[in-house]
């Protein structure tokens, strides 16, 4: 991971996050990378967070470089993954996502050791610009 720009958290997805790592049967390699992230996050309340960040729940158009793929993607917690589009915050690009703003590019490495260069191009929606705090 030679590239971490850097990211920007609600206090809220923050709290619910580590509540949900605390939480985990099996604490592997994704949990390790999601609290990594956490720990070099800038934290602000919920209603402080800029419109163009990626939060949880959040929709967002990415590309990742290598591949030329675009994705259109929500962020979701782990047991809403799977659904078209939906993918969970202990995902490497899930993790990758979290906390950037647009314009933005990570570079993140899968557990098979892939490399991904992702850039944040559009968040459609995001919660917390819509007052949605609960979801």
């Amino acid at each position: 991971m030679s590239n971490k720009p850097a990211i920007t958290v609600t206090r809220l997805d923050m709290q619910r996050l580590e509540h949900m790592l605390d939480n985990l049967d099996e604490y592997d390699a994704a949990a390790e990378a999601l609290e990594a992230e956490l720990g070099r996050a800038n934290v602000v309340g919920h209603t402080e967070i800029a419109n163009n960040i990626v939060t949880m729940n959040s929709k967002a158009h990415c590309y990742e470089e290598n591949s030329a793929t675009e994705y259109r993607l929500t962020l979701v917690y782990p047991e809403q993954a799977g659904a078209e589009g939906h993918v969970s915050i202990l995902a490497p690009i899930g993790t990758a996502l979290l906390g950037l703003s647009v314009a933005q590019t990570i570079d993140w490495q899968t557990p098979t050791g892939k490399a991904l260069k992702l850039t944040l191009k559009h968040v459609e929606y995001q919660p917390e610009a819509q007052q949605q705090y609960t979801l």
